[in-house]
């Protein structure tokens, strides 16, 4: 069965529940999607982790090289990384237990998203995680 996206009361109860979101492919330079995203999502409240190899912090918080590294919960990835680097990523979340991972647009692997929904994870492909929050959570 191919992979289809939850519907829009499912994404905004996702996106009511989690705290905090690991950034994966976070870039440094403001006016980057990753960077420009971020920075709204923890303006929204949420605590933002920055994963990128060769930063040490990012929007004010510790950077990490990998999702590995982060000490502590991570209660979402959110990919910006190219589709050929997804399934790297969705073996370290499901290693770490990570339950909810957000491909953005540009960031699809329809094989990955099929392997983490089929292991109980909440998946999120080609969308824009601050797009939906806006639209679905500050009605």
């Amino acid at each position: 069965m191919p992979f289809a996206n939850p519907g829009p009361e499912e994404i905004k109860a996702l996106l009511q529940r989690v705290k905090s979101i690991a950034v994966v492919g976070f870039s440094p330079k403001s006016g980057r999607a990753s960077n420009d995203v971020a920075r709204r999502m923890q303006q929204f409240g949420y605590r933002i982790i920055p994963v990128r190899p060769g930063i040490s912090e990012g929007l004010g918080e510790k950077a990490y090289p990998d999702l590995k590294s982060v000490p502590g919960a991570i209660d979402i990835a959110n990919v910006f990384r190219s589709g050929e680097y997804v399934p790297e990523i969705l073996d370290q979340c499901l290693q770490l237990g990570i339950k909810n991972i957000w491909m953005q647009e540009g960031a699809e692997h329809e094989a990955s998203a099929e392997r983490a929904q089929a292991a109980g994870m909440t998946v999120v492909m080609g969308r824009c995680i601050m797009r939906d929050y806006t639209r679905l959570c500050r009605e």
